[in-house]
């Protein structure tokens, strides 16, 4: 009776939790609503986490990455000089843990070339977050406005029509005078 007794318990909770999990949200919204909250969330997080990168966005246009070691920007025609140099002088690549070959140089300047890349996305993602939020609060608003719409013609349409009553008297009283 007791191992049974707490096994269900234990289902319930568990029943009710998932119940919780999977009951659609009160509030519908469209998928244009939810796709511009994931962009604001991203936007906030690369606020976050690339904060000492933000104040190179000027420079962040896709010939250069943020390099945080030093907390500054290199540029990829630099970076790919500098790549070359290392091969050329058989420099110890501590990554690899041998010298520098030329095939570590390629992988390292396709890394460099995303990581740029990526950089400018972020930037401009940031950038744009204050007019991402403008047009999320329109978008919720004309959503709340079409879901009053709505709810107003769902109202209605559940009425029966049905005769005013001084009309109908109207008539009949003047039938009974005649």
């Amino acid at each position: 009776m007791g191992w049974w007794s707490s096994h269900r318990v234990w289902l319930a909770c568990a029943a009710a939790t998932a119940g919780l999990i999977c009951t659609p949200v009160a509030r519908a919204q469209t998928p244009e609503i939810d796709a511009l909250k994931g962009k604001i969330f991203d936007a906030r997080m690369a606020s976050q986490t690339f904060v000492n990168g933000l104040k190179f966005c000027d420079e962040l246009n896709g010939k250069g990455f943020y390099f945080q070691l030093r907390n500054r920007v290199l540029l990829l025609d630099d970076y790919f000089r500098s790549l070359e140099n290392l091969v050329k002088a058989q420099a110890y690549n501590p990554q690899k843990k041998r010298p520098w070959s030329i095939q570590d140089a390629k992988e390292r300047w396709e890394e460099v070339k995303k990581e740029a890349q990526a950089d400018k996305e972020k930037c401009e993602l940031v950038r744009s977050l204050p007019a991402l939020e403008k047009q999320l609060e329109v978008l919720e608003k004309n959503a709340a406005a079409d879901k009053n719409a709505d709810a107003g013609k769902t109202a209605g349409a559940g009425k029966t029509a049905e005769p005013a009553p001084n009309a109908a008297a109207g008539k009949n009283g003047d039938a009974d005078k005649k």
